[in-house]
């Protein structure tokens, strides 16, 4: 894992990417170009913006190590070839998986040192 600035994070997002200005995460496979089977082992990097997650964990009422621990699962899960863009169904079992290992990781939190975000009230049943 690497963690960068947003400045750093633009600079990789147009080379690699082709893309404009940062992102919150990148993976680099290493699986992935002619050279990808010399260490199978090796799944790759995670590149992390330090300032998006800041941002983010900000806006979503979260701690900055919990929206950390986050933006790391979903780029472990790129270097597994799970991939959001690809489609919707992807989409949608990116995210749930990446639910299921986050609940994982919440239910461990204290062990970890973690402070995962509360829970949502429930809403009551209408009468």
């Amino acid at each position: 894992m690497v963690i960068v600035s947003d400045s750093q994070m633009a600079e990789l997002n147009a080379t690699y990417r082709h893309r404009q200005g940062p992102t919150n995460v990148i993976a680099f496979a290493m699986r992935d170009g002619e050279f990808g089977d010399l260490n199978p082992q090796l799944l790759g990097d995670v590149v992390i913006s330090a300032d998006t997650c800041r941002r983010e964990s900000a806006a979503a009422g979260v701690s900055f190590t919990w929206r950390l621990v986050e933006l790391l699962t979903h780029g472990i899960l790129h270097l597994f070839d799970f991939d959001h863009e690809r489609s919707e169904a992807e989409d949608d079992r990116m995210r749930d998986r990446s639910q299921a290992l986050l609940n994982r990781l919440g239910a461990r939190a204290a062990d970890l040192g973690l402070v995962p975000p509360e829970p949502p009230p429930s809403t009551p049943a209408a009468p």
